[in-house]
């Protein structure tokens, strides 16, 4: 059984989906590892760290995928870069699917059989395997650094000879694992914090974190949370005294961190630029939703933008800004998930088909896409 580990082709993806912690557990299920040259670089990981841990280094795309049982990547390869991989190979990446069904049928022609890690259900024994969270929770600490770096002033109170250095405000839009995250880390360097979201269960988990709650709690907020819990689509109305609301509030701080996302849908818009402008010159907001569209009017995707006093950081691949503690995370979340899929006993892959985890984040098998939300047949 051969486990091979990809090297990232877009420039921006620093992250690698094996570290050598994982190479030596998957070697200790009886997989032979071969390592794609260089791909650990950005993490901080070299191929000699690679080879101590019992991997083969293999010198191009070609040579390592040929004889793959099994193929791990970070993002979605192209159909170009597995050629010559086996009709009945296993690969598994973040596939970022949504909007990209044409690829998708493109991969499918491989044969391979493609597994989405974002699409890893909510439940139990699936969670050593959420790389959204394992992800969203670094991107939310990072936020907050960046965020700190960018503002010109000191975020803890301080009280010296000098006088007193007032505490920053944080505002926090969105209590998912990114927003909880930087509510946390906010905390830690000192700010006084708020946070919003539209799911009645956040308001515990945010006040629980020493943060104050700040939403229009009416019957429509009470219901706004799917049974997978995530957040609803909130009505127009809705929309607009929230809106209002956080227009008052934002006025007031200093750092605002966006991280509202919908799975499968252009990021909501949550600040306009009159709210932006109405911010106090040398203040940052972090748009985490940037690459979805963002949430913040004027955010610019992989840049900073100037609104009056205000700066906008709009960087992409958050988590990847601090790649060797992501692909740490990342490569256990996919060593969980192929485990499953390992006999113990014969040391051969035994994929169960019918299990909840392998029909949840199968998108394409024996040529055609299968995933029902892929396929066009979703409902039938």
């Amino acid at each position: 059984m051969k486990i091979t580990v990809l090297k990232e082709t877009d420039a921006g993806e620093p992250r690698v989906a094996a570290t050598p912690e994982t190479v030596k557990k998957f070697a200790a299920l009886g997989a032979t590892v071969t390592v794609e040259a260089g791909a650990g670089a950005g993490s901080s990981i070299s191929d000699a760290d690679y080879k101590d841990a019992g991997a083969t280094i293999a010198k191009g795309r070609a040579a390592a995928v040929k004889g793959a049982d099994v193929v791990i990547a970070v993002r979605r390869p192209e159909p170009a870069g597995l050629e010559g991989v086996a009709k009945d190979a296993l690969v598994v990446a973040i596939m970022d699917p949504y909007g990209h069904e044409a690829e998708l049928a493109a991969l499918a022609k491989t044969g391979a059989s493609l597994f989405s890690m974002e699409l890893m259900p909510r439940i139990t024994r699936a969670q050593v395997m959420d790389v959204l969270s394992s992800q969203a929770n670094l991107a939310g600490y990072r936020a907050v650094i960046d965020a700190a770096e960018a503002y010109g002033r000191a975020l803890p109170m301080m009280m010296t000879a000098a006088g007193t250095v007032p505490a920053a405000r944080v505002f926090v839009m969105g209590a998912g694992v990114a927003g909880l995250q930087a509510i946390a880390t906010a905390r830690r360097l000192g700010a006084v914090v708020t946070a919003t979201d539209v799911r009645p269960a956040a308001k515990e988990q945010v006040e629980s974190l020493g943060a104050k709650f700040i939403a229009v709690e009416d019957e429509e907020f009470k219901q706004a949370e799917t049974a997978g819990g995530y957040a609803k689509e909130m009505s127009k109305e809705y929309q607009a005294k929230q809106a209002a609301l956080v227009a008052e509030h934002i006025a007031k701080q200093d750092i605002v961190i966006t991280t509202a996302l919908i799975p499968g849908r252009p990021a909501p818009k949550l600040i306009n630029k009159a709210m932006v402008e109405s911010m106090k010159d040398g203040s940052v907001i972090v748009d985490l939703a940037v690459e979805r569209g963002g949430n913040v009017e004027g955010a610019k995707a992989g840049g900073t933008a100037k609104v009056k006093g205000a700066t906008i950081l709009g960087h992409l691949n958050v988590a990847g800004r601090i790649a060797a503690t992501a692909s740490s995370l990342y490569a256990r979340n996919l060593y969980a998930f192929v485990e499953t899929m390992i006999d113990k006993e014969t040391r051969a892959l035994n994929v169960k088909w019918d299990d909840e985890i392998i029909t949840a984040t199968l998108l394409t098998r024996g040529g055609k896409t299968v995933h029902p939300a892929f396929s066009g047949k979703e409902g039938e």
